[in-house]
């Protein structure tokens, strides 16, 4: 008599059951039989992608100026409301000494630090798209409108200034408190500031040696921008276009990025995300 003898062949793993072929021999020599022995089922592993750091969260940005702005002064000098007051609508914005204008920078970082944040999970709204000869605006009070009407967490206004040659570094402007305009955003706008101002620390980027005596912030009322918000907000002067050493690193592709990531990190500690 021939005694049953099992022969593993094969182990095929499907996921959920492991499966073993086992072949018994039979008392003919001819003849076998199969039989399929299921292992206990093993659940699979399921990998859940992780959620993006600003996943849900939408940021308005606000790129200073527009290139076209000059050409246009009939509608950039309308008087506009700017809380409590009124201002002209804009202003056509500085340059470097070699002509490189303002509102190029500022909308080159804007997009710079859209792509970024949008990259982390953020929904980003800008207050213009686009850097045209052609086009003007918008006005001061529809930016400051612009975060509460895109429904934004926050609003960063993107600007650099034109001062003496001899005054470098960036600073970070807040609005006063207010009432009724920034009664309830000033608090969370200064933390915006401090956040940015983190940010640009941070990269190494050097604090204003003009304004802010040393703190690179500075707490303001007569900003339309900043007044008309009904979100938290802050602008940001990235640096002074008229001395020489900033106004290389604003037309330095490799500048131009390190602002962005500045201003990136700045967010995501004021969101603590």
């Amino acid at each position: 008599m021939i005694r049953p003898t099992s022969v593993a062949l094969a182990i095929a793993s499907v996921g959920l059951a492991l499966t073993t072929v086992v072949v018994v021999p039979d008392r003919v020599a001819d003849h076998t039989d199969t039989v399929l022995v299921s292992a206990p089922v093993v659940p699979a592993r399921v990998l859940t992608p992780k959620a993006k750091p600003l996943a849900g969260i939408r940021i308005a940005l606000d790129p200073g100026h527009q290139l076209g702005n000059h050409n246009f002064p009939k509608q950039i000098n309308r008087p506009v409301p700017a809380g409590g007051f009124k201002k002209p609508c804009n202003t056509t914005g500085t340059a470097t000494n070699s002509g490189y204008p303002e509102a190029t920078v500022n909308f080159a970082i804007a997009t710079l630090v859209k792509a970024r944040l949008e990259a982390l999970g953020a929904t980003v709204l800008l207050t213009r798209s686009s850097n045209s000869q052609k086009l003007w605006g918008p006005c001061v009070n529809k930016r400051g409108e612009f975060g509460a009407k895109v429904d934004a967490r926050l609003t960063v206004s993107l600007h650099a200034d034109g001062a003496p040659a001899s005054d470098h570094g960036f600073h970070v402007i807040a609005p006063t408190r207010r009432k009724p305009w920034t009664t309830d955003i000033a608090t969370a706008s200064l933390r915006l500031a401090k956040a940015l101002r983190s940010g640009l620390d941070g990269v190494g980027l050097a604090r204003s040696n003009y304004i802010g005596g040393g703190t690179a912030l500075d707490v303001r009322s007569d900003l339309g921008t900043l007044n008309m918000s009904d979100v938290p907000v802050a602008m940001i002067e990235i640096g002074n276009m008229r001395n020489a050493a900033d106004a290389r690193r604003m037309k330095a592709a490799k500048g131009r990025v390190l602002y962005a990531n500045a201003v990136v990190a700045g967010i995501r500690t004021y969101l603590n995300r």
